[in-house]
């Protein structure tokens, strides 16, 4: 009878082979992918802060005129609404990126929301210009814990493949901001003045500024950083000797002088001969931010087409076009060209900002503070001297400008595409498997 098995292995004379190894399945990617749990709720949640750091940020913008008019000063002493909004938050995004490491991207952005959305609460009651441009500057240094601390949250929470995606949504959810800020205040402001109106967008954050936080998933792959100096320091100086992304740096920061010194002045040339506009409906010019909506929200299927440099250049050349056509002097020309600017504009900061998140594998939080600290001085410095070229130049001072920006855009890229063929051509040649 044949004994019963054990289970156990039984040994022969020979030696008995060792089992084959057996490979297990790659562990699977639990970071969120769009069709997938919470990606939706993410993608809107986002989508909602980004529309209240727009609509806060440059609630004066479409303005200038009536605020110009209210405290007896040029555009460009009433362009510091703008620039004194984008400075606070180019100065204190890395500060609060790297508050972000230590106590999580979610914290921040619900307490830089709040923060932004009390202050915004305060200004329709500034007493004078001064007291107008203090308040936009800590409005703007409150916003500054939100783009790098959302584009770093998306990072590591959302599956690479998908990432410009998601971006590009936060960056359609900004240009909505922008652009209902814009129509809104110049409707409101039309009817009851320009404190009203700056009111009612503060109004309209709250509620954005509620939903972002019922909304947002709590993070899954965040993992606690250092708040010491030296370690930041490290990083910042890390970030900053890496050539592509001190490039993406550059393009984000051009791309912004050209859209902020656009968009800062045009109330005043749409208000003046030959156009002069009303107030409401130079608001209402600022629907052509849904333009930007659609291009940055696309982003990601054109880098896919052409390549990240290939859309650069692509956005560079519809920001140049759209410049020169805003040169005409019918107004249909102009918002062609406003059209077109506005498309350029979104489709490379989607495609820059996207790139520095995926350039940067540590230090994300520093890497994108960096960025939108660029962007935001860029933006700065695009309101200022638009409105002085404006001044000493009219549109086509205004123009000048822009062209010069987008010049810059578009040598960076050269020179990236000369040093990445560069790279392609000194790159060792593997050994041929034998």
């Amino acid at each position: 009878m044949p004994s019963a098995s054990t289970g156990a292995p039984v040994t022969t004379g020979a030696a008995v082979s060792a089992p084959a190894a057996v490979s297990l399945p790659a562990p699977a990617d639990s970071r969120m992918a769009p069709g997938g749990p919470g990606y939706r709720r993410m993608s809107f949640a986002l989508f909602l802060a980004g529309v209240a750091t727009f609509a806060l940020l440059y609630s004066t913008q479409a303005l200038l005129p009536l605020v110009s008019s209210d405290f007896g000063v040029s555009a460009s002493e009433a362009s510091w609404t703008v620039s004194a909004a984008t400075g606070g938050l180019a100065l204190f995004v890395l500060p609060m990126s790297a508050l972000s490491e230590r106590f999580g991207r979610r914290t921040l952005m619900t307490a830089s929301l709040a923060v932004a959305v009390a202050v915004g609460l305060l200004v329709p009651f500034a007493p004078s210009l001064g007291a107008l441009v203090v308040l936009r500057a800590v409005q703007g240094a409150a916003l500054a814990g939100l783009p790098a601390s959302a584009t770093a949250y998306l990072a590591e929470e959302v599956r690479p493949k998908a990432l410009i995606t998601a971006i590009g949504l936060f960056v359609a959810g900004n240009s909505v901001g922008g652009m209902s800020g814009r129509v809104i205040t110049g409707w409101v402001a039309q009817e009851w003045g320009w404190r009203v109106a700056v009111g009612t967008i503060g109004l309209i954050a709250v509620v954005c500024a509620v939903a972002f936080r019922l909304l947002l998933p709590a993070p899954r792959h965040f993992t606690r950083g250092s708040l010491r100096p030296r370690v930041l320091a490290r990083t910042v100086r890390d970030h900053l000797a890496n050539p592509l992304l001190c490039r993406l740096y550059a393009i984000g920061a051009l791309f912004m002088m050209v859209f902020g010194g656009v968009y800062t002045v045009i109330g005043y040339r749409l208000g003046e001969a030959p156009f002069s506009l009303p107030q409401g409906i130079v608001g209402s010019v600022f629907l052509v931010y849904l333009v930007g909506t659609v291009s940055a929200s696309t982003a990601g299927r054109l880098a896919g087409r052409l390549g990240r440099r290939g859309s650069l250049y692509v956005a560079g050349a519809t920001t140049t076009a759209g410049l020169l056509l805003s040169l005409a002097g019918s107004l249909a020309m102009v918002l062609l060209g406003l059209v077109l600017i506005t498309a350029g504009f979104f489709a490379g900061h989607a495609v820059a900002s996207s790139s520095v998140s995926h350039t940067a594998k540590t230090g994300r939080a520093q890497a994108s503070a960096l960025y939108q600290s660029a962007y935001y001085i860029g933006s700065s410095a695009g309101s200022t001297l638009g409105a002085v070229a404006f001044h000493a130049g009219g549109w086509a001072g205004t123009v000048a400008m822009g062209l010069f920006a987008v010049l810059g855009v578009v040598t960076i890229t050269l020179f990236g595409s000369r040093a990445a063929r560069t790279a392609a051509r000194g790159a060792p040649v593997p050994a041929p498997a034998h």
